[in-house]
């Protein structure tokens, strides 16, 4: 047995914390006991922390990353124990007809991408071992891909019912639900009727829904109201994902779509949302690109980046865009050419690289990168993502990959969401007035609920044996957008399943995540 003594518990139920000892054995917690146990066993030293529930991520994007890196770093160091991944409309299953993986993914699974179904990517995950657990959803966009490819048209009825029968599978096999990414590839094409239909399944197998709605900028509202009727068309439970109002002139939507959220969450309509604490937007470069010059994603692009007369019409509209370009850093670079792009603003390379166009260089970039580089989009408002951790149903989503400052992963250059969102999150969400245990409660139990995670989220007994033991006044992110890979500082111990993979800053190599499944 293991005894966690002398600290102070906060037991993630929103219950004022108290002292006590919390007696774990094999994967479970069987006792949580006030004061002093008196019970023998392993002691693992709590004197002056916080021990927690371990947190949940519930937007993440560590799929394919948890095959290259099953040891979590940066998850794992802020605390988190369970993610919920294949969200935007993007998972790492299932993968048929001309379904692609986001570039980053590809190159760096290489050989070790070895599945089609999700069926198989479990497989492969069990013989991986994982430090953390994971939950994952089925995207849209890769359904779509696999069926339709990337023409950006309507679904045929046909391809509707191959996308339902790939998408029932996938939550046979252990997916969660269903994910939307409406502005990417090739989801961006589909009907509002499309995804209905596949929420339908999805609700019929009892799954989730989230989406990266059709806007998060001018037609945020109209966005939302599209997700509202899907639910109540297809009786899904849902929530939209990284709540934002894009652009200055759409900062002043956040109070209507705040009053909109809120009525829908009272009806019972919308489970809620979750944002990373950061004001910066992290997604594809190629994202910067005309509408019409995205269609059929990076193979496409790329091909219309090496036809003269397309790429001078490419430029030329990008040029006559009023996109502020001190806004928008570069991020991941894949060329020894792009590499000194990484972490500086667009305006100061344009500075640099005197007499180039923002679009000449964003086709140059791109080209080079093979439509794979990353970028940073500050475009969000300080006041409103205060606005919006107001709300206690938002809850802390990374929108990230795991990441590590080794290896493979190493050589990317990711947004600080990855190594800081949960230090982060738990610094603006005390700031505005919510109690210790009301913040952790939104970081555990209240994401454990919302997505019906069992026995997971609260430290009483019979749980799962997920738990953090965390120094409060150092639990701090370390990363900037400057040094991304930059561990979090105060977690001092983490649980998962009884097994601990992070103790006192270093990763341990025991492993005893697990692939959960609904019900």
């Amino acid at each position: 047995m293991k005894i966690i003594k002398g600290g102070l518990i906060v037991d993630g139920t929103g219950a004022p914390a108290f002292r006590g000892e919390v007696l774990v054995e094999g994967d479970r917690i069987v006792d949580v006991v006030r004061g002093e146990s008196g019970a023998t066993g392993e002691t693992i030293d709590a004197a002056g922390a916080l021990v927690t529930p371990g947190f949940i991520d519930v937007h993440s994007h560590s799929d394919a990353y948890l095959v290259i890196e099953p040891d979590a770093p940066s998850k794992v160091s802020q605390g988190i124990t369970t993610e919920i991944n294949g969200q935007c409309g993007g998972s790492i299953a299932p993968r048929y007809g001309e379904a692609r993986l986001s570039g980053d993914w590809a190159t760096l699974l290489g050989e070790k991408l070895s599945w089609r179904s999700l069926g198989e990517y479990r497989e492969v995950l069990s013989k991986t071992k994982l430090a953390i657990n994971t939950i994952q959803f089925i995207g849209h966009n890769t359904l779509r891909s696999s069926v339709v490819g990337y023409a950006g048209r309507a679904a045929t009825l046909d391809e509707m019912r191959e996308m339902k029968r790939l998408l029932a599978a996938a939550l046979d096999e252990g997916g969660w639900g269903l994910t939307t990414g409406l502005i990417y590839q090739p989801g961006r094409y589909s009907t509002p009727e499309e995804v209905v239909e596949l929420a339908k399944v999805a609700a019929q197998k009892g799954g989730f829904y989230a989406t990266h709605m059709r806007s998060e900028s001018s037609k945020i509202l109209e966005a939302m109201d599209e997700v509202i009727a899907l639910v109540r068309a297809s009786g899904i439970r849902a929530e939209i994902s990284h709540l934002k109002t894009s652009g200055r002139s759409n900062w002043s939507k956040i109070d209507a779509v705040l009053e909109k959220l809120d009525a829908a969450v009272e009806k019972g309509e919308l489970l809620g949302s979750d944002r990373y604490p950061f004001t910066a937007a992290g997604t594809d470069f190629d994202i910067v690109l005309p509408d019409w010059a995205q269609e059929g994603a990076g193979l496409a692009e790329m091909k219309r980046l090496a036809d003269p007369q397309i790429r001078a019409r490419i430029v030329s509209e990008i040029n006559a865009s009023t996109r502020d370009w001190s806004k928008v850093m570069i991020g991941g670079t894949w060329s020894m050419a792009t590499k000194a792009f990484s972490g500086k603003l667009v305006s100061d390379c344009l500075a640099e690289e005197k007499g180039v166009t923002p679009g000449e260089f964003v086709c140059r970039v791109l080209e080079l990168d093979a439509c794979k580089t990353g970028a940073f989009f500050f475009s969000m408002s300080e006041a409103n993502l205060a606005k919006i951790y107001s709300r206690p149903y938002i809850l802390p989503g990374s929108d990230a990959s795991l990441r590590a400052p080794w290896g493979p992963l190493g050589a990317d250059f990711p947004h600080s969401r990855a190594y800081g969102t949960m230090p982060e999150y738990y610094r603006r969400v005390r700031a505005l007035g919510f109690s210790r245990e009301a913040t952790i409660a939104r970081m555990t139990s209240a994401a454990a609920d919302r997505f019906g995670i069992r026995n997971r989220g609260r430290l009483v007994k019979g749980a799962f044996a997920d738990l953090v033991i965390l120094d409060e006044a150092n639990f701090k992110s370390q990363s900037t957008f400057a040094n991304p890979h930059q561990f979090s500082s105060g977690v001092k111990l983490v649980m998962v399943n009884g097994s601990v993979p992070y103790e006192s800053g270093r990763f341990t190599g025991h492993r005893s995540g697990r692939f959960l499944e609904r019900g």
